[in-house]
């Protein structure tokens, strides 16, 4: 089998051990690149809740100000966790040791994770609304989107406590069918919702930060091209005009 005829055997299967990954359909997130409040208020969220586990080491908190059109001041006042400075790296979270002594497993970097994952946003949405409680898990929580996942639902007092609902399956076994809100949180479900869309937006653009100036621009680069078909057409009408 030649190189080339393996390569794309592989990236076939690509699509399928992503999917496996998840045990149901993902739910559309809806996140817009565009709504710079959401954005802003994911960055937040994201802070408060998961840069004590988790880090975004590829980006800086400048890039963030930049961006987003926050001033030093907000970021540093609102965003920055500990003595790290404005122009570094979102080293935060916790040490790897700890991560595995903890959790049994370190808490992964989430820089790139909207990229990684089959869905981008719509896997990170479902993720985050798909806890529910699993007395049978070390900590006591498990996930639709991603079974056996070692991370505790950190938005829990957001959402409320989850309990599933199982059914049997075509192998005979137990899977969770839905989940039923068993003690609501502070947030109803709609808001809930928004802040999950809040989170997943704010990883959408870190794992691409540059996709905020190239949807922004493609506007223009479409219209520009549109204008120049719309001359050379005349241009070449005017050229053959005497041509018979």
């Amino acid at each position: 089998m030649t190189k080339l005829r393996l390569f794309a055997l592989l990236l076939a299967f690509v699509p399928a051990l992503g999917l496996a990954a998840s045990s149901g359909p993902l739910e559309s997130s809806g996140t817009d690149l565009s709504d710079r409040a959401s954005l802003q208020r994911g960055a937040g969220l994201f802070m408060n809740y998961c840069s004590g586990c988790h880090s975004l080491s590829l980006h800086r908190y400048s890039r963030i100000a930049s961006d987003l059109g926050l001033s030093q001041e907000l970021v540093e006042q609102h965003l920055i966790q500990g003595d790290a400075k404005f122009g570094e790296n979102i080293n935060t979270g916790i040490a790897a040791g700890d991560g595995n002594a903890w959790f049994g497993k370190a808490a992964p970097d989430l820089s790139l994770t909207a990229r990684a994952k089959l869905g981008g946003p719509d896997w990170i949405y479902s993720y985050l609304k798909g806890f529910y409680v699993d007395e049978s898990r070390p900590l006591g929580w498990n996930n639709t989107v991603f079974p056996g996942a070692s991370m505790p639902n950190v938005l829990w007092e957001l959402q409320g406590i989850q309990r599933p609902v199982y059914e049997e399956g075509h192998d005979g076994m137990q899977h969770v069918a839905k989940l039923e809100l068993a003690s609501p949180g502070r947030l109803d479900a709609a808001q809930f919702n928004q802040v999950a869309r809040d989170i997943s937006g704010f990883l959408q653009y870190v794992a691409e930060p540059a996709a905020l100036k190239r949807e922004s621009v493609g506007v223009w680069v479409v219209l520009f091209l549109a204008f120049f078909t719309f001359i050379a057409y005349l241009l070449k009408t005017e050229y053959w005009r005497d041509v018979h």
